[in-house]
């Protein structure tokens, strides 16, 4: 007789697979909101023609649903992506960077998507190259952080139907509306302060000659002197860096009659306070520094440092604000605008009278 076959094993059945959520759509929102789905189409386009407490139970709803919009969608009504290119550069720098944070936070503030291109080189086609790339996913428009003229430069000649604004120390532009801080008059906030403390003079340790921004606080400093009858010292050109500040630092602290020294930035000073360290000469007893930026460091230097504070938020919403109008109005109708940024001086502890 044949052995016996054991009995085969019962497979389990097979779990179904769980169901994938199905994506919430206008529909949805138009129901749950109580409107039809052309008055939710209206509000997700910011269409004026909305009473107020309609349009805000269609945004309640879409918040309740976690309702998405189809943006590929929008663009196809409305020709507009709702994203923003900005043109940034490869740099450590605290004011650049600075910049580049406070206008993207200023674009998801005011619901745009942001595309970012960054350059190695701050030179004509190296930022012609990066505005193209944002043109490929049709960016509404271009913010560019222009801390040299070829960044000007380029814009001008980008897509005359694409609306672009410069940021930062590059200046004023015949052709591109432009943000910028004013150096100017920070250099003469911090020039004046040192003054007012009764310094005869004051020294100046400054940035790259190339750069606007450091050319501008040379003139802003440089003038207050000439009108206070103060004698204007020689300046030579560094840096941005500490290393920089450090070497401008051990030629003006061998110097006893130098009482008072504005630094072109905050890392450019903390070199100067290591120089004056080195050498002997007390702050702010002997030798008073003030900065330029107000880096989140600042306060803890030693001692701590008496800076011009740049608004980097308010540079982001102004020139948010700015581009956005260039964008809503023809180009022929709207001539380019140049907004001023106030910076604000921050007294600390590296700042005091001279001592006679």
């Amino acid at each position: 007789m044949a052995p016996r076959k054991p009995p085969a094993e019962t497979a389990a059945p097979a779990e179904p697979a769980p169901a994938r959520p199905r994506l919430t759509v206008m529909r949805d929102v138009a129901k749950l909101a109580g409107v039809s789905h052309q008055t939710v189409s209206r509000v997700i386009n910011d269409h004026p023609n909305v009473r107020e407490e309609t349009r805000q139970r269609v945004l309640d709803a879409m918040r309740s649903l976690n309702y998405r919009r189809n943006l590929a969608a929008r663009t196809l009504v409305t020709r507009q992506s709702h994203t923003l290119g900005i043109v940034g550069f490869e740099t450590t720098l605290f004011g650049p960077a600075s910049m580049l944070y406070g206008i993207e936070s200023a674009a998801h503030s005011a619901g745009y998507m942001v595309s970012i291109a960054t350059v190695r080189n701050l030179d004509r086609q190296h930022v012609l190259d990066a505005v193209g790339r944002l043109t490929q996913y049709s960016v509404d428009g271009v913010i560019a952080i222009a801390p040299k003229h070829a960044v000007t430069t380029a814009l001008i000649q980008a897509p005359p139907d694409l609306r672009c604004v410069a940021v930062g120390g590059a200046g004023r532009s015949d052709a591109v509306p432009t943000v910028q801080i004013d150096n100017a008059t920070g250099a003469r906030l911090a020039t004046q302060h040192l003054l007012d403390l009764g310094h005869p003079t004051v020294h100046h340790a400054a940035g790259p000659a190339d750069w606007p921004e450091a050319h501008e606080r040379i003139e802003g400093w440089r003038r207050t002197l000439y009108e206070a009858g103060a004698v204007v010292p020689p300046v030579h050109p560094g840096w941005w860096d500490a290393g920089s500040g450090y070497e401008q630092g051990r030629t003006l602290a061998a110097d006893p009659q130098v009482s008072a020294i504005f630094c072109a930035n905050d890392r450019i000073a903390l070199g100067v306070l290591r120089a004056l360290h080195e050498a002997g000469r007390r702050v702010p007893e002997e030798v008073s520094v003030v900065g330029f930026d107000d880096m989140p460091d600042s306060s803890f230097f030693l001692p701590s440092l008496t800076t011009v504070r740049q608004d980097f938020a308010e540079l982001g919403r102004r020139s948010l604000g700015l581009l956005l109008e260039h964008i809503s109005a023809p180009a022929a109708d709207r001539p380019p605008e140049h907004i001023l940024v106030a910076p604000e001086l921050v007294v600390r502890a590296s700042s005091g009278p001279h001592r006679r």
